[in-house]
């Protein structure tokens, strides 16, 4: 069995008719030995800037001297990127002997539960320090949640996301976040509506576990070089992802380095300054070429649109974009797109390579409708080369609007 074969057996187990529980993870878990009660963890959930704040804080602890681990979801690329030590994905050969050690005691387990089972077990086995361990979809059912208490529960930005599964509301949406708060854990809470907040507040104090909220950062300098900024009167520190969201990102960040270091973990500033300087996150508003500008951002809901809009707008108050995209039709697409529209100079449309994919050709036509030049492309290699011909050399291009368009995309741009 090679890497590639023991995705493609893992793929396999996509969740049909599955019900949300952690049963299934806990079953597992305890026939592989239980692996995650010998590790420590930061747990982070959120529906916006949960990958780049992970990667962020896995920057800074490595910086640090301490062995880290990271676990998110989706990869952009290849399917080793879900488990990282040290920012090293984990090698092809471990990859297939832990796949065969999970399924050879596997069930009915989801395809996330079976990655989550693989995670466990890579972490243990390399000795890490520390996991930091993204959820996949809400937190209290999750089956990350399989943890104990973790060092620190770490809640990044909420918006309305699968209405269907985590509730139609903000509130309800935030519960099923704070499922990952464990009693006396550390907890961070990205700074948010005062709703949230008192929710939050509440069942702290409840748990015994102490709340810390972000504050405002001070942002000195922003560009394609990246942004500096101040926090809590510390600093400055650098970080090179683009957009003032990340820069919040990386409050949540620091936030979550105090909780460590007062539970005694040696985090050295210079290593938090290192850390955040050294750290990157592919396919987020990500400038991979100039002349013209490339970047890719992989945003798939109307609030990360939103962010990218904002961020789009200070980078190049000036200019209009060609944005090259493609979306899945169950996403509120239109939202997405629409918040693109005071930006575009014109949009090259393609169809993403999931089933749920809306086809390029019926989105080309809803951007025409809106009175923006709009074409659409068979393949992500001639929506690339339609787009960068279409902003000229002076110009700018951003691909987004699904993860699934923007690994193939830093592919072709020879970034894999």
């Amino acid at each position: 069995m090679t890497g590639t074969e023991a995705a493609e057996l893992i793929h396999q187990r996509a969740w049909v008719g599955q019900k949300p529980g952690l049963e299934r993870i806990r079953r597992l878990l305890g026939k592989l030995g239980n692996p995650q009660n010998q590790l420590k963890f930061v747990h982070i959930a959120g529906s916006n800037g949960k990958g780049s704040t992970a990667a962020m804080l896995a920057s800074v602890l490595s910086a640090a001297g301490l062995n880290t681990g990271l676990y998110t979801s989706p990869h952009l690329w290849d399917f080793r990127e879900r488990f990282q030590v040290n920012s090293a994905p984990i090698s092809q050969g471990e990859l297939v002997e832990l796949t065969a050690q999970v399924l050879d005691q596997a069930e009915d387990e989801t395809e996330f539960e079976l990655m989550t089972a693989i995670g466990m077990l890579h972490f243990l086995r390399s000795k890490c320090d520390l996991v930091v361990l993204e959820t996949g979809l809400g937190g209290r059912l999750d089956s990350t949640n399989v943890i104990p208490a973790p060092e620190a529960a770490v809640i990044t930005h909420i918006g309305l996301e699968h209405t269907e599964l985590l509730g139609d509301t903000i509130e309800k949406i935030a519960e099923e976040k704070a499922g990952i708060i464990k009693p006396g854990c550390g907890v961070v809470l990205y700074e948010q509506g005062c709703s949230i907040y008192s929710l939050f507040e509440y069942l702290c104090h409840s748990l015994h576990s102490g709340l810390r909220l972000t504050v405002e950062p001070v942002v000195l300098s922003a560009g394609l070089e990246g942004q500096t900024f101040t926090y809590r009167d510390k600093g400055p520190y650098h970080i090179s992802l683009l957009g003032e969201y990340q820069v919040h990102n990386a409050a949540v960040v620091l936030d979550t380095v105090e909780v460590l270091r007062r539970r005694g973990w040696n985090i050295p500033e210079d290593a938090v300054v290192q850390g955040l300087d050294r750290a990157r996150w592919p396919g987020r508003m990500e400038l991979v070429r100039r002349a013209p500008d490339v970047i890719l951002d992989g945003g798939h809901n109307p609030q990360c649109m939103e962010a990218l809009a904002r961020a789009l707008g200070e980078l190049y108050p000036e200019k209009k974009l060609v944005f090259l995209t493609g979306v899945l039709a169950d996403k509120n697409w239109s939202a997405m797109v629409g918040e693109l529209l005071p930006l575009a100079k014109e949009f090259v449309a393609i169809t993403p390579d999931s089933p749920r994919a809306m086809p390029a050709r019926d989105l080309a036509e809803y951007m025409e409708n809106q009175g923006v030049k709009a074409v659409s492309c068979e393949t992500v290699q001639e929506g690339v080369d339609r787009a960068m011909e279409a902003a000229g050399p002076e110009g700018a291009v951003c691909v987004c609007g699904s993860l699934y368009i923007i690994g193939e995309a830093r592919h072709l741009l020879g970034l894999c």
